[in-house]
């Protein structure tokens, strides 16, 4: 397949997002940037601006979450909407890369711990790089398991991550690209 056949789908924010974004845009896969009226995003590529009545849509327990992931979640309207579009960027992926913190109990930190596990309720290929653990991992439906970097089969894939990219985690994002589009 010709990499212009693939579509990431991301959140454009800095760090791990706009990582992704600019390696899809190196290699020519193209690029869906879901986004929401006054966020700030660092990827413009293939914006979308999800409306009010797409954000409603995969609205979500704050509570629920906080509950599933073992912290809480604020329960601001940016956080939400933040939520909302992670949940659009999982369901348009047919797999999922996410690069970030594992934690001890399995979810990963952070708002990409919502996208991660909701990524496991729809039961979707999940990659996790972890930067503490500078390895990457794969979903097997009950833990995380150490694997070598893996490749990207799905023509239609979700990257997304933590703000905070470690040149480690911005090396895995490279060597996953090379890898599965091959420069």
């Amino acid at each position: 397949m010709a990499t212009s056949e693939y579509t990431l789908f991301s959140g454009g924010a800095q760090g791990t997002e706009a990582e992704f974004g600019r390696l899809a845009e190196q290699y020519g896969v193209q690029e869906v940037t879901f986004t929401f009226e006054g966020h700030k995003v660092e990827r413009t590529r293939g914006m979308r601006v999800l409306t009010p009545e797409e954000l409603m849509r995969k609205d979500v327990s704050l509570s629920y979450v906080s509950k599933l992931l073992n912290r809480t979640f604020t329960n601001a309207p940016t956080m939400r909407k933040i939520l909302q579009t992670i949940m659009y960027q999982i369901d348009a992926g047919h797999e999922v890369f996410v690069v970030g913190t594992i934690m001890e109990d399995g979810t990963v930190k952070g708002g990409t711990g919502w996208g991660t596990e909701f990524a496991k309720i729809c039961n979707k290929p999940l990659y996790a790089f972890g930067q503490v653990r500078n390895c990457w991992h794969k979903w097997t439906g009950e833990i995380w398991e150490r694997c070598d970097t893996p490749v990207i089969t799905s023509l239609h894939f979700a990257g997304t991550g933590t703000r905070f990219l470690e040149d480690n985690g911005r090396i895995a994002i490279a060597e996953l690209f090379a890898k599965s589009f091959g420069k």
